[in-house]
């Protein structure tokens, strides 16, 4: 039976998105279909594939999602010649945001390489754009057809009807991926009647999370540790129109382990009236529990032993029902549950090419949650299956560290700007983690956050290894780590010099952190000019014409290039809008202005700073 390979890298859910709905496609069409991660494939049974489609996106300043990195290291193997993927027809689709400087790299770069080891491209890659006023769809409706196209005349047998043929939609509808079993309540409430309550809130976050098939990570699932939160202060002004908080945690399961430079993933929590109104609305029983399983078991997963949770609590910990937008499936879905006429003819456009639009501005630049969505279009019930199916998955959200373990043995802090803003349509939103941190009280020992540790992309620099840092805003984050930490390292040992230039808006508004950064930079502190380090900060509105951080880099490009000469490490953090790519053409004029070389060599030289693992960026959206 020939079976078409559908690969997808994704970060934020958007790739996985592509993939199931060409996935839904191909299957309309009575095409067999294998649906994989990238992580879940082993490379090098490419060669013997039929026919692959890859779906991935790009992550920060161009970085391979991390379930595409060890895929993506197999195919740079020399080894592999010209001719190892001889006629395996491939087709690329990417995710990008043109706003990006590395627009859509991965992607083109995936493309390239394919090429180069023999495969034959189907299509012509597509490229789907955030910044797109229809978003990634815009350029995936076209694609997709063209695919289906060419696939149908280079591989008839794919799809034996043709191109065009599709299976009738109320045939799939009655086949979700995913079955629900539910269970005695009373056995299951006497279960975890034994356990602590931290090893009981475990138990259940984690089996809330892994009975979501294909959505939650592996590594994302039970959480790492449990923190309390400890401290709560705001740093920036009442009169400011940020909201930026610094938060210190303790931890509650075991001790903290971490770097310099790493990322605390937090599961925010939800609000529990919008769960509530969630339920109600779906006419579910929170009190049930229940065990969600995909519908098509493999043997080896028959005797699944996953462990029943509480309905409410699988909601609250797994389905992101007051955050999320839900994606183009969810309507299309929703339209065969609507009992309603004019409900139904409304969903139905939304799903259609001509509707595309119209859907884009309702949904994802309203920010609709799948809640909103469900209240508005009140004749629809549908299945808790495909709900459980199709809503968002809650997911964990990342933040610098901003605190050094050896400053703090037992602590985490995070800075945080809490996020909210006012859609096109003038309706208030705000960022489901930050603002519920921001509303937690320190007070409170009752409120647990389930948290994760990982790697960044800030590398743990070596003592005597001179710095130059630049981190406005929230991107001062990581830098205070930084700091506390070669403090530490100088009250015993000689440590190379760190500048680092700071941004804000205004003085008295948004300076964060203030006194730490002026306490390093006096008396002989790490940041201090004695110890051949320097702190410069650019405040953008305190004068008629804006100031920014490459500004003050120009005005300090001696000092810049001297520690460059030295062999310093240059560390970006902040804002991935125009930031990096800002600094970065500052450095390249520093560096052609102070060496009195061209604008090209200058961009050789950061080139050359990158691949010796001196260059780096860490940027967020």
């Amino acid at each position: 039976m020939h079976k078409l390979l559908i690969l997808y890298a994704t970060q934020t859910g958007n790739a996985l998105d592509v993939a199931e709905r060409l996935s839904r496609e191909a299957e309309r069409r009575a095409c067999s279909v294998n649906l994989l991660s990238l992580d879940q494939y082993d490379p090098c049974l490419l060669p013997q594939e039929q026919a692959v489609i890859f779906v991935v996106s790009t992550t920060g300043q161009g970085d391979t999602p991390d379930s595409m990195k060890v895929f993506w290291r197999y195919l740079l193997q020399r080894s592999l010649g010209r001719h190892w993927l001889k006629g395996v027809p491939y087709a690329v689709f990417g995710l990008g945001d043109s706003s990006y400087q590395k627009y859509n790299f991965v992607a083109k770069k995936l493309d390239k390489r394919l090429m180069d080891l023999g495969g034959i491209a189907i299509v012509e890659r597509g490229l789907g754009d955030d910044q797109h006023p229809s978003g990634y769809e815009a350029s995936l409706d076209p694609w997709s057809s063209s695919l289906w196209r060419m696939l149908n005349m280079i591989k008839p047998q794919f799809l034996s009807n043709g191109p065009d043929v599709v299976i009738q939609d109320t045939i799939l509808i009655d086949q979700p991926k995913v079955q629900i079993t539910y269970h005695n309540s009373e056995n299951e409430d006497s279960r975890f009647s034994s356990t602590s309550d931290l090893t009981c809130l475990s138990i259940q976050v984690g089996s809330a999370r892994t009975v979501h098939p294909g959505k939650a990570l592996s590594d994302r699932s039970t959480p790492g540790c449990f923190l309390k939160m400890v401290k709560n202060l705001p740093l920036t002004t009442s009169n400011c129109v940020k909201d930026v908080r610094h938060f210190e945690f303790e931890s509650v399961s075991h001790a903290l382990q971490y770097e310099i430079g790493d990322v605390l993933e937090i599961l925010p929590g939800q609000d529990s009236i919008a769960v509530d109104a969630f339920i109600q609305r779906c006419n579910l029983d929170p009190d049930s529990f229940i065990t969600v399983s995909p519908r098509e078991m493999d043997d080896h997963n028959a005797h699944d032993s996953r462990i029943p949770v509480k309905l409410r609590t699988f909601v609250e910990y797994s389905m992101d029902v007051a955050s999320a937008s839900p994606r183009r499936y969810f309507f299309e879905v929703m339209s065969f549950f609507a009992t309603a006429e004019h409900e139904r003819e409304r969903l139905k456009y939304f799903v259609s090419p001509e509707g595309r639009d119209d859907l884009y501005q309702y949904n994802q630049k309203e920010r609709r949650t799948v809640l909103e969505v469900l209240e508005d279009f009140p004749s629809v019930k549908m299945p808790f299956e495909w709900l459980v199916q199709l809503v968002p998955p809650l997911k964990p959200r990342a933040f610098s560290i901003s605190s050094s373990q050896s400053a703090h043995p037992n602590q985490v802090h995070l800075t945080v700007n809490v996020v909210s803003w006012t859609t096109p349509y003038k309706r208030k939103k705000k960022g489901l983690c930050s603002s519920w941190l921001a509303a937690l009280d320190p007070c409170d020992a009752g409120t647990l956050v389930p948290a994760w540790f990982h790697k960044g992309l800030l590398p743990v620099p070596a003592p005597s290894l001179p710095l130059i840092l630049v981190g406005p805003g929230t991107g001062c984050a990581p830098f205070r780590g930084f700091l506390e930490e070669r403090a530490v390292q100088s009250r015993t040992n000689a440590t190379a010099p760190i500048i680092f230039f700071f941004g804000c808006c205004n003085e008295k508004g948004d300076f964060l952190y203030h006194d730490f950064w002026l306490s390093h930079s006096q008396n002989k502190g790490v940041l201090s000019e004695a110890k051949g380090g320097g702190f410069y900060v650019a405040f953008s509105r305190d004068q008629p014409q804006k100031v920014y951080v490459q500004h003050k880099m120009r005005e300090h490009s001696k000092r810049i290039w001297n520690l460059l000469s030295e062999g310093a490490a240059v560390y970006i953090a902040g804002s991935s809008t125009k930031m990096p790519a800002d600094v970065t053409s500052a450095f390249e004029e520093i560096i052609s202005k102070e060496n009195g070389v061209s604008r090209e060599d200058a961009v050789r030289w950061i080139r050359a700073l990158e691949r010796c693992g001196k260059y780096h960026i860490e940027a967020w959206s």
